[in-house]
């Protein structure tokens, strides 16, 4: 039950300290469960923001849910959605009976600009650990490339850019194999 309790509070702490939605959540999930609470590796959340930008979801509440599926099972993944998610509907909830009576004034548009730009580095700050953590040889940086390139000029589903990534990684990989 203690485990339960902490799940819910570790991530409930993140969901009321941020702000922009699952990308800017990302490097706050980095430091609680991987530095600080070592419930995953580098390398497992990794593939978590991977799966769970593939499935259907906010990217943070998937990865949420499947650390906590890790650490306690089924109960475990629901409990660190909830403990996500909470803090987001309480102050929404709040937020949205108060916004049509304050949005027309000069400073809350303001203060919502100046959120947005903060949002704009946080995304940035937790694509660039990505980065860092995924392109790591010649394979990776030629898929990398591709992605980038055709997600700037063609109009379709992400979806069909993952499905891509991770048949070239698969062929290049056992090209690579072969080779040696």
């Amino acid at each position: 039950m203690k485990i339960l309790w902490e799940l819910f509070w570790t991530f409930a702490k993140m969901g009321v300290m941020t702000f922009g939605g699952g990308y800017a959540m990302l490097p706050i999930l980095q430091r609680e469960v991987v530095e600080s609470k070592r419930w995953v590796t580098e390398e497992e959340i990794m593939d978590y923001y991977a799966i769970g930008q593939c499935t259907p979801g906010i990217i943070a509440v998937n990865t949420a849910t499947f650390i906590g599926q890790k650490i306690r099972g089924i109960s475990g993944g629901i409990v660190a959605t909830l403990g996500l998610v909470f803090p987001s509907v309480v102050i929404i909830s709040v937020l949205a009976g108060l916004i049509t009576n304050f949005s027309h004034l000069v400073w809350v548009q303001n203060a919502f600009a100046g959120i947005q730009v903060c949002v704009c580095v946080l995304i940035f700050n937790a694509v660039m650990k990505l980065l860092k953590k995924s392109v790591v040889d010649k394979r990776t940086a030629a898929i990398f490339a591709v992605v980038l390139v055709g997600s700037v000029f063609l109009r379709i589903s992400p979806a069909w850019f993952v499905i891509a990534a991770a048949v070239a990684g698969i062929i290049l990989k056992n090209l690579e194999v072969k080779g040696k």
